[in-house]
């Protein structure tokens, strides 16, 4: 069985969590949930996510696939715990799947994994991708090699369908 975890925090974009949450079960993923606080958090619709995980226990070889999804709030927040940045920039050392969305690549940037590599995200930060060294590609998702990227809650399905080719489901 692969073993994805999604990480989020406060004010994270409640259906670019709870979709690939669901999609990932249902194709046979066990799914942890991380919190960048290590507690519940609630969503900008005011779901809330329970970690399953802490953060300073996220070890990249006991995963097959990260997602990261967005919302404003949440990501800014991941990325300032730096346990986490050293699990992402692990996962993609070891050529893991990395599925981000919206405000998420933001974490992948403060990563240090975004040179020389293709993108989208939200068009708010679209200026930081490029910053680090990314190209900015203005589509609803991009792939490049083993990291998924998408623009916008309204392309989950094609987000979540191109994550899930990554292993061939």
């Amino acid at each position: 069985m692969n073993r994805a975890v999604i990480i989020t925090g406060p004010g994270f974009e409640d259906t670019e969590f709870f979709y690939p949450y669901y999609r990932l079960q249902e194709a046979g993923f066990s799914v942890d949930v991380c919190t960048s606080t290590d507690g519940v958090v609630s969503g900008k619709h005011g779901i809330s996510a329970k970690p399953t995980i802490n953060f300073s226990a996220l070890d990249a070889k006991q995963f097959d696939l990260l997602v990261i999804p967005g919302g404003h709030e949440a990501p800014d927040r991941v990325r300032q715990v730096p346990e986490i940045l050293k699990f992402t920039k692990a996962m993609h050392d070891l050529k893991k799947p990395i599925a981000s969305i919206c405000h998420g690549p933001w974490v992948l940037v403060s990563a240090g994994i975004m040179k020389g590599k293709k993108a989208t995200c939200y068009k708010g930060c679209k200026d930081d991708l490029i910053n680090a060294g990314a190209s900015y590609i203005d589509e609803p998702v991009v792939v490049d090699g083993t990291l998924v990227t998408a623009q916008h809650f309204r392309d989950n399905a094609i987000w979540m369908k191109e994550t899930l080719k990554l292993f061939r489901l």
